[in-house]
């Protein structure tokens, strides 16, 4: 994994996408708007003086040195508890999407809807059913599915409609085609997210352990941003997470101007700006622990579970449990 930052203004493409010349480009930004037309960092209080007297450098009891990640941490945040710095801390997502699932638990039950034909495994002693999903190589288009609907969930159940200008798409528009401000007043379907994102993913060919790291990034923003997604700032801030986690996650990151080859309305220096801005809202803090990341795995694959998103499951075979032996 490569943790190097980069603000790239560079008129050409990056390797990565360079990798792909030689075939036609696709129109990824006519897929992208056809689908969604549809629907403070605490500082540290200075020591007081004291006199060289008394001084005393010694290791004794009482005496703690401060470490450098613990002036850095504001500590309103630590009190917190926030989800994508503590591993022991509820997902945001996951809390969100409750009230739906216990109101789709409810409705089935009140109206006597039946599940169905089972089509979950479960395993045994004799057998043991697995996924191509693991939380070291994740599925992506299952991935990209649950991540947007994490989003989804994040918009539908907002507490206000608290947004940042850089974020705002009437300010910063994706295209220059004038959009109705009749579509920012209604909060966009799963399909649409899930259209957006999965056009982003495939042109710049990015991993599903990106998209679980955009996730930990969109609700660091909230957090410590103190604002909302909503209709009106949805696709810049995941825009802004997508392109963040791609430069930190992959070793061979997408540069701006490749953005701008895919959302073709869109300048280099406005991606710069909203860079700049959510890292500064960030307060630079690009650190995702395995413990966190895992976390928020396992809880992708609760909210896969809560909302029928089906993972192919299929009986362990002797030769892939080696694989998995030699992997671990």
């Amino acid at each position: 994994m490569g943790n190097t930052l980069t603000c790239c203004v560079s008129p050409n493409a990056s390797p990565k996408l360079g990798r792909r010349t030689g075939q036609a480009e696709p129109d990824y930004e006519s897929e992208i708007y056809e689908a969604a037309a549809g629907d403070a960092v605490a500082v540290a209080p200075a020591p007081a003086a004291v006199e060289p007297a008394e001084l005393d450098f010694g290791a004794g009891e009482g005496h703690h040195l401060q470490h450098i990640s613990d002036r850095e941490m504001p500590e309103e945040l630590a009190l917190e508890s926030n989800p994508s710095d503590h591993p022991r801390a509820s997902t945001i997502f996951l809390s969100k999407s409750q009230t739906d699932v216990r109101e789709k638990r409810k409705s089935n039950h009140l109206n006597h809807v039946s599940p169905g034909q089972l089509t979950k495994k479960y395993s045994s002693c004799s057998t043991i059913f697995l996924d191509d999903s693991t939380v070291s190589q994740p599925n992506l288009r299952t991935t990209i599915k649950c991540v947007t609907l994490a989003i989804y969930y994040h918009i539908k159940n907002r507490d206000a409609n608290r947004s940042l200008d850089i974020f705002d798409e009437r300010s910063h528009p994706l295209t220059r085609e004038k959009v109705p401000e009749e579509y920012f007043k209604h909060d966009p379907e799963h399909k649409f997210i899930y259209r957006f994102v999965r056009t982003l993913f495939s042109a710049a060919q990015l991993t599903a352990e990106c998209a679980i790291v955009t996730l930990v990034y969109l609700e660091r923003l909230l957090t410590y941003a103190e604002i909302d997604i909503c209709p009106t700032n949805w696709k810049r801030i995941v825009l802004g997470a997508i392109l963040l986690a791609s430069k930190v996650w992959d070793d061979q990151a997408v540069w701006n101007v490749d953005y701008c080859q895919i959302l073709k309305d869109i300048t280099v220096e406005d991606m710069n700006e909203m860079e700049r801005h959510f890292l500064e809202l960030l307060q630079f803090n690009i650190n995702v622990p395995a413990s966190v990341y895992a976390k928020y795995y396992f809880d992708l694959r609760s909210l896969a579970d809560d909302n029928n998103l089906n993972f192919l499951f299929a009986p362990l075979s002797k030769e892939r449990a080696q694989n998995l032996e030699v992997r671990l």
